[in-house]
């Protein structure tokens, strides 16, 4: 049995979708912070398997205690934690309770247990300011831009001394680049509380006319169009990469690895490719940069694809169409 705590959220839900669908058994732990307990019942309507559900925190070591009793669970995979770049420089010590502290107690429970096969959810800011692209996961964690990025390297840097400490841990991180779209079903995707600080919901709700317009961040950087450029990536390919980094946990050690396309794509340009996609309109205006956005990034996925036999599948085109399914079939339920 897998664990995925934050198994409600956004990315936890399509991860728990993918396991159940290969045939294991998952138990979710999610204090719907951002998230809704609704999802449950979506990932069984998609899978026709029912995930185990807790409402609860990773910080309620009580809590993780007993679901470690009482259920037979040989990994877990980390996604719990808040994930705002921007709202992380104004809540700072929010972010460092909820992702670095959230998981020294994660692990805690876990060490008690006799559990030590962790994979965890990591970023591709870690890679900080010095970096350049593409990045590759031999580059030293730099100088990060947002507390954010700080609270992941952080995690990493606990998660490397915990293996130092008792080598018989198993540890997988993946740095994430830019998760978009949804399922195919449309069951299930990305719903932001209040404005969206990402971008593809963000798109999408102005498409259906939620909100006026698309503020996009800066149009004076040094990229294709003065826009931010980032990987973007599609969250059943996320997804599928963790399913397949489970195989890793058998050999002891700690492991990284992109999760990524390996190209870079404009804000502007994924504006477009929206309208392309999907024939609807969506009013932009430009706006100042947010404190802690770089200007570009992108992965090497390479080592994914050499050591896990992972890839992006997925195109720019089923990115825009799963998101825009989702966001009609949310839109019509509301």
């Amino acid at each position: 049995m897998i664990l995925v705590t934050g198994g409600a959220g956004y990315i936890g839900s399509h991860i728990v979708v993918e396991l159940l669908e290969a045939g294991h058994q998952v138990v979710i732990i999610d204090n719907l912070s951002n998230s809704d307990q609704s999802v449950i019942n979506r990932i069984k309507l998609i899978t026709k398997k029912q995930a185990l559900f807790y409402q609860g925190d990773v910080r309620d070591s009580a809590l993780l205690t007993s679901i470690f009793k009482k259920h037979n669970v040989s990994a877990v995979i980390h996604c719990a934690g808040l994930k705002a770049v921007g709202e992380s420089v104004v809540q700072p010590l929010a972010y460092y309770d909820t992702n670095v502290y959230g998981t020294i107690c994660l692990c805690n429970a876990m060490n008690k247990a006799g559990i030590k096969r962790l994979i965890f959810s990591s970023s591709a800011t870690v890679y900080g300011l010095e970096a350049t692209p593409p990045y590759l996961e031999v580059t030293e964690r730099g100088s990060s831009c947002s507390p954010y990025g700080s609270s992941k390297a952080i995690v990493e840097k606990i998660l490397e001394d915990l293996n130092v400490s008792d080598p018989q841990w198993s540890i997988v991180i993946l740095r994430y680049f830019n998760p978009i779209g949804a399922h195919p079903s449309g069951r299930i995707g990305e719903s932001p509380q209040g404005v969206p600080n990402n971008l593809m919901p963000y798109i999408s709700q102005v498409a259906a006319g939620l909100l006026p317009e698309l503020l996009i961040y800066g149009n004076d950087y040094p990229t294709v169009d003065g826009t931010c450029v980032r990987d973007y990536l599609h969250v059943m390919d996320l997804a599928q990469g963790h399913r397949m980094a489970l195989k890793k946990l058998s050999d002891t050690g700690i492991s990284y690895y992109n999760l990524g396309t390996g190209k870079g794509v404009s804000v502007k340009e994924m504006v477009d490719a929206f309208v392309e996609a999907t024939g609807v309109a969506v009013p932009y205006q430009f706006a100042p940069r947010r404190e802690g956005d770089l200007a570009a990034f992108w992965a090497s996925a390479e080592k994914a694809r050499l050591e896990l036999g992972w890839q992006a599948q997925k195109s720019l085109k089923d990115m825009m169409v799963d998101t825009w399914r989702w966001q009609v079939a949310s839109t019509s339920e509301s």
